[in-house]
């Protein structure tokens, strides 16, 4: 399926679009050094990884919209202290300007982490995002646990990139998050990628805390099916979480164009209406809308 394609694709299902809620914004500096990442990506992943929507802000916003992307957060993390709250106040400004785009935050153990997420939720943001493996700490931290204590109480949905695909990292994998969730079990926590490679134990916390979700993040696609490919005997499993499974694709930073996440999705045959659930009414639902 070709990117021209995907309007007739949601339009067959009798979606009135898509709702993403792994998309990527960030300032132009950020963003720059993030593609400069991935233009090494044979060095850190031990594969090429072409950025496929390199291209200015209003030029991604306008593909977004052809795609028929209706509503999307601009996820901001940062990777070092003093970067989370001026994120923060950019992904605001942002989404106020920003058709489509609903207003996302970040956070990083770090003294204050609880008093600028707080702002944050007074100013409205609808959704989170934590990146483990590229921050480099540990969620359990203490500074979080404040942080997490009011996401719980809030409902606003953090999305956690915890799993150890494509790299690991020191505090990656089903564990550490697994013990936030254990201290915190109210946690509207989405799990990135399907918590790639560590699925199935990440699937385990999802079926055992109800707010948990997981997005489809890269999964299953021929790309990632090289790097850690999806163990289809759990099909059942996620069929019966056909309510908490929520479409992600990590655009603008993909290798591929976006309907190849959509033809993976359709792929595994799981029925339209667990199409509809992921690619509209679960990413609506979770944003707020």
């Amino acid at each position: 399926m070709r990117d021209d394609e995907v309007p007739g694709w949601w339009q067959r299902l009798g979606l009135d679009g898509l709702v993403d809620v792994h998309v990527h914004f960030l300032p132009d500096r950020v963003m720059d050094a993030v593609w400069s990442y991935f233009d090494q990506a044979a060095t850190h992943y031990g594969t090429p990884w072409p950025v496929t929507y390199r291209t200015p802000v209003a030029e991604r916003l306008q593909t977004l919209q052809d795609l028929g992307v209706r509503r999307f957060p601009a996820l901001v993390y940062p990777h070092k202290p003093d970067m989370a709250a001026s994120l923060n106040t950019w992904a605001r400004d942002f989404a106020a300007t920003t058709p489509g785009c609903v207003s996302s935050g970040t956070f990083y153990p770090e003294p204050g982490a609880a008093q600028y997420v707080k702002e944050a939720l007074d100013e409205g943001t609808k959704i989170f995002k934590v990146h483990v493996q590229v921050g480099d700490y540990d969620p359990r931290d203490d500074e979080l646990d404040a942080v997490w204590g009011q996401l719980a109480e809030s409902g606003v949905p953090v999305v956690v990139h915890c799993g150890s695909g494509p790299i690991p990292g020191r505090h990656t994998g089903p564990g550490p998050m697994g013990d936030v969730l254990r201290k915190h079990p109210r946690l509207t926590a989405v799990i990135a990628h399907l918590g790639m490679p560590e699925y199935a134990e990440h699937l385990q916390l999802t079926e055992t805390y109800p707010n948990v979700h997981l997005d489809t993040t890269m999964a299953c696609t021929p790309f990632t099916e090289a790097l850690a490919p999806f163990p289809r005997d759990l099909l059942p499993r996620y069929a019966a979480l056909q309510d908490r499974v929520v479409l992600g694709s990590d655009f603008p930073n993909i290798p591929y164009q976006y309907a190849v996440q959509l033809e993976a999705l359709e792929q595994l045959d799981l029925g339209d209406d667990w199409l509809r659930a992921v690619c509209w009414e679960n990413g609506n639902r979770l944003l707020g809308g």
